[in-house]
């Protein structure tokens, strides 16, 4: 018996805003972006459409592939820090849009690290109870929300967009898609990377408001030191409880955040640049849709065999970071 992954899916908006048209909100230009981050352009949601819409999209190409319908699903999960509401939790909006039947529904929220917090989760308790057999699993942001268009070290970096996969337990499965994982966390560091107002320790007021307090604010040369070192001891520890070296990996997954951390980090894994998946030119940063986006992209290319090792790794606010090694 095993947990496999049946379904993949995944869904941007339609508008995309381009590093030209960036240039003429910000003081900034194409080459200073494209050489900093990596990324040339990013897909941004228009004021109707929420979260859970995005989800949605993507949860249902996911289900469609794994042949599997909203009413035999089991559990629904979505990760965010975008959520439509404080409650009703999105996933719970999200069962309700796909006609689902009444089963467990949460958000977790660990940042860009959500995805893989979520798989760890959900993973265990489709192995602990034999009630759960068939689960959604969902990352999705409009990043375009918390961003703040006025300040051009954090806007040019992020974009909207959702991922979802479809977990099943399979009887007949040879392997399980799990093979190791480690997650970690560190709140010393959670003000280098946060969203200051609008929770219970500062309410949204007129003062958060005209303080611009309800965007994101990051410190970029400490996250990037710290992502990469996170990234990279969590692979590495991944990789020696599973026995596995570096040259049996098919595709390293990395969090889609900045061009320069993706390499620094295969450059310490000692992985070539060619088995390492790189998307973030045409997305940004989606948080924690971004390794599904990737995979979805790998899965519907005909770029993963069965068997395949897949090592994902991410890093996001909190701090939070991880990483989890796949067989395809």
């Amino acid at each position: 018996m095993g947990i496999v992954i049946k379904g993949t899916g995944m869904y941007v908006p339609e508008r995309v805003l381009t590093n030209a048209d960036l240039e003429k909100m910000v003081e900034t230009s194409d080459e200073w972006i494209t050489t900093r981050t990596g990324i040339k352009e990013r897909h941004i949601a228009d004021e109707a459409t929420s979260t859970s819409m995005l989800a949605c999209n993507a949860a249902r190409k996911a289900l469609e592939m794994a042949g599997v319908s909203p009413d035999e699903l089991d559990l629904i999960t979505v990760a965010t820090v975008t959520p439509d509401k404080l409650f009703p939790n999105t996933a719970a909006l999200v069962q309700r849009a796909l006609g689902a039947r009444a089963c467990p529904c949460f958000d977790l929220e660990a940042a860009c690290s959500g995805l893989l917090y979520s798989l760890e989760v959900v993973h265990s308790i489709l192995k602990a109870n034999k009630n759960y057999r068939k689960a959604l699993v969902i990352g999705a942001e409009k990043l375009s929300s918390i961003v703040d268009w006025t300040d051009r070290t954090t806007c040019v970096l992020f974009g909207d967009g959702a991922a979802a996969l479809v977990l099943e337990r399979d009887d007949s499965a040879e392997h399980d898609f799990y093979v190791a994982g480690k997650l970690a966390a560190d709140g010393n560091y959670g003000d280098i990377l946060h969203l200051p107002a609008g929770g219970s320790a500062m309410p949204a007021s007129h003062e958060s408001v005209d303080g611009r307090l309800h965007f994101i604010k990051m410190g970029g040369q400490e996250t990037f030191k710290l992502a990469v070192t996170g990234m990279t001891n969590a692979s590495k520890e991944v990789l020696a409880d599973a026995g596995v070296a570096p040259d049996q990996i098919a595709w390293v997954i990395p969090h889609q955040a900045n061009r320069r951390i993706i390499s620094a980090v295969a450059q310490r894994l000692d992985v070539p640049e060619e088995r390492v998946y790189v998307n973030i030119f045409r997305y940004g940063n989606t948080s924690s849709a971004s390794i599904g986006i990737c995979l979805d992209e790998l899965n519907r290319a005909g770029k993963l065999k069965r068997g395949d090792y897949v090592l994902l790794t991410a890093f996001g606010g909190g701090l939070t970071w991880g990483a989890q090694l796949i067989r395809w």
